[in-house]
């Protein structure tokens, strides 16, 4: 089983930039972001492999958000940048521990932290 706990995130302006972290408790592969906003259901935000050669973004913030990870502090980090009202959401951050490709299938999941974009 692994942990995964997620910190940073809270209330910034429209066009302001804010970061979140997600730290896992043990060695995991492919990681990723997930948001959801109140009445709507969850959406994936970012992808980053194991060696983090390879990302993948939703095109909703592809240009703003930065994914990124340190495999020596099995930590993920996303960078948000010109953050939009739109962008408020509770974001989760997502792991597998067996390898492959693809971007939706993970096993453990964070409990999120809320970000809010005010307009």
């Amino acid at each position: 089983q692994v942990q995964l706990v997620e910190s940073g995130g809270g209330l910034v302006q429209a066009g302001g930039s804010l970061s979140v972290s997600c730290t896992a408790s043990g060695r995991t592969f492919t990681m990723g972001w997930f948001r959801q906003a109140p009445g709507k259901e969850r959406e994936f935000v970012a992808g980053i492999s194991w060696s983090g050669g390879s990302t993948y973004y939703a095109d909703s913030v592809k240009g703003r958000f930065t994914i990124s990870r340190d495999n020596a502090k099995n930590t993920v980090y996303l960078q948000m940048n010109s953050l939009k009202p739109e962008g408020t959401a509770v974001y989760s951050c997502a792991a597998r521990d067996w390898p492959g490709s693809g971007w939706s299938e993970y096993d453990y999941w964070g409990q999120g932290t809320q970000v809010t974009v005010s307009s």
